[in-house]
């Protein structure tokens, strides 16, 4: 079992950057896949980000693409989010989550057996 322990949201001016961590606990080794999701009020929980523990390949939805940029440090056990650029339509609860399979299907929300318990991220002037 995992404890996972997210931190970095809060308010931003559009234009401008965040980081989102998310450090876990437990036997982190059995989990290949860390993602990051965001749900805005009223829509569906969407992937964002995704990355493999073993050789650091990611993935990215089409609207972050050259903005957000996940990354990992085994060591710390901890994953991040750096989100640069921000957009009032990147406004919303952003969570991590870690999956004990990989699947190619890494922006569905059943691939993943731990959830944090989510970060507000807020863009607005």
């Amino acid at each position: 079992q995992l404890q996972l322990v997210e931190s970095g949201g809060g308010l931003v001016q559009p234009g401008g950057s965040l980081r989102l961590s998310c450090a876990a606990s437990g036997f982190t080794s059995d989990y290949p896949a860390i993602g990051w999701f965001r749900q805005a009020p009223g829509k569906e929980r969407e992937g964002v980000s995704c990355i493999r523990r073993s050789n650091g390949i990611t993935y990215y939805r089409d609207s972050v693409k050259g903005r957000f940029t996940i990354s990992r440090d085994n060591a710390k056990n901890t994953v991040y989010l750096q989100m640069n650029s921000l957009k009032p339509e990147d406004t919303a609860v952003y969570y991590c989550a870690w999956a004990s399979k990989f699947f190619g299907t890494w922006y569905r929300v059943d691939m993943y057996d731990y959830w944090g318990q989510g970060t507000q991220v807020t863009v607005s002037s």
